[in-house]
Formats: C-alpha cells, structure tokens, sequence
C-alpha cells in the first residue's frame, strides 16, 4: 500500500493540544453524545478485512468533529483505502451533521442524523445498508472507482446512560441520488467505564481510562425486499483507552455473522481533540 495512506491514521496524533472527556469505543454506532461548543476533534478510523476470494484492505476515514452548537456537531470526512495487489486510492468525501432537539437528558435521548456523500470503491464500511456484502469488496479498484455513488443518508440516533452504561440504537436509511431504492440498515452498541469512579492519584492505566463494550450492525434490505434475507451483519467486542497527552486510542475485533459478511474485521482508531479551536486563532487582547 502507498505510504501516503497512513496518512490517515497517523494524522490525528500529530494534533497539538490537548483533549477533553472520554470517546465511546463504538465505530460504526453513534451515541446521542454531541461534541462540546467549539471543539474540533481530529480522527481517523480504520477497518482490515480480506472478503472471501478477495484481497486484504484498509479501509480509512480521516474525521474532523465540530461542535457548532450544544445541539448542533458537525463533520466532515475523507476517506481512502488500499488493497493489496491493486492500488491505493482517495474514494471521496462525507459531510454529516446531527442534531439534538432535547439538550437535557431523558431516559431515551433522540438525535436525528443528516450526511451527504461522494464516494467510489469505498471500503471504510461506516455502516452497512440495503444487500451490502462481501461481493461489493471484491471488484477491482479500477474498475470500482469508476463509479462514483452520491447519496444522502438519514438516521434515528437513540441513546441512554444507565448506572454508567451507554445503550445505543441507530436506524439507517439511505438514498442513492441516481435514483435506487432506499437502503435500509441498523447498529446498536452498549458500553461502560471499567470503573466508574476517579483515582485518587494521576495514572495512565487507571480502569477509568478505559472503556469496554459490544456492537453490532448489518443490513435491512431495501423498499423493493425488507428485510434480513441477502443481507450481512458483524457483531464484535470494543474498547478504548484515554491515553497520556489527550489521545483515545480503540479497537475492536469483529466477526461477519453470515456468508454474505466479510469473515473477520480488525478495526482501530485513534481521536484528538482540541478544545475552543476557532478562539485559538483569535487576537489576544494586549
């Protein structure tokens, strides 16, 4: 793979300040958690797999978080991969945003999802919709990047905190602008700190710092044919660390539930946050 590909992942580290709160170790569920006002966080996000027949990929998203509001984050993302034996290429971009109409916090709290997007031979898997599988992994580059998918995609974010734990539930419904059917998928994760409570003395591996989880996500078929039959599902443990200097590292090893699934997908990430970024390029007072 070219080197320039790392580039995604290595990014964020190279952020220069530090970070604040705590990251849940979900990669394809979102929490109903908003970024705090004036916060950027930097991430990449990163998935290996190698379909049935196929060649081993990384799939990378590079991720740039801002809270506009306290009801309103907004993101934008790029994307890459590289596969063995074939290329490494730029695939596109993605711009979300995600709103919360209630601020305070309910037993379900609800976030509604828009994202625009502009890809080709995508394999970040950032959600799994419609009759996606391990089939769409194996077309070669030149030939998927051919083909260029741009799509608007909805979800029902759902989320609740219950003596610690995160309960989170996504409904996902998207649209190929070229006119297809609409695709339909869904995720769910639940995690918690290993402790709850704070150490009394500084440390790096307190159980605070990290937090463990599960997560599970597929396809719901289409408007023409809903439901679960030709489509694909991973499910797989989750956890991250909030390490020295404001980084959250994660991880999560998943496991295709069917034969239309990519057998096993190793995915990690790596976060930083800046806190009041755009007040940082203000002039100070004298």
């Amino acid at each position: 793979m070219r080197r320039w590909s790392w580039l995604f992942v290595i990014l964020p580290a190279i952020a220069c300040s530090p970070a604040t709160g705590q990251e849940r170790p979900y990669f394809v569920t979102y929490s109903h958690e908003m970024e705090e006002p004036g916060n950027l966080e930097i991430e990449s996000n990163n998935a290996v797999g190698q379909p049935p027949g196929g060649n081993v990929f990384l799939g990378s998203t590079l991720e740039f978080e801002y809270g506009v509001k306290g009801w309103w984050t907004s993101e934008f993302y790029l994307d890459g991969q590289g596969t063995q034996n074939e290329s490494t290429i730029f695939t596109g971009f993605r711009w979300e945003n995600r709103l919360r109409p209630l601020l305070r916090e309910h037993v379900i709290n609800p976030v509604l999802y828009i994202e625009y997007e502009n890809t080709s031979a995508d394999k970040s898997l950032r959600e799994v919709v419609g009759h996606d599988g391990a089939a769409d992994l194996i077309t070669p580059n030149g030939e998927a990047r051919a083909e260029v998918e741009r799509e608007i995609e909805l979800k029902l974010i759902l989320g609740s905190n219950v003596h610690g734990w995160n309960i989170s539930e996504n409904f996902v419904g998207e649209k190929n602008l070229a006119g297809d059917p609409w695709e339909f998928g869904y995720a769910w994760a639940v995690s918690r700190p290993l402790a709850l409570a704070a150490s009394a003395r500084p440390c790096s591996f307190c159980p605070e710092k990290f937090q463990a989880g599960f997560e599970m996500y597929g396809g719901l078929g289409d408007t023409e044919s809903f439901g679960l039959q030709s489509t694909s599902h991973y499910a797989g443990p989750t956890i991250n660390w909030s390490a020295p200097g404001g980084v959250t590292l994660s991880f999560s090893p998943q496991f295709g539930l069917n034969d239309y699934s990519v057998p096993h997908l190793y995915r990690f990430g790596i976060a930083y946050e800046i806190d009041q970024f755009l007040s940082r390029w203000k002039r100070q007072p004298r």
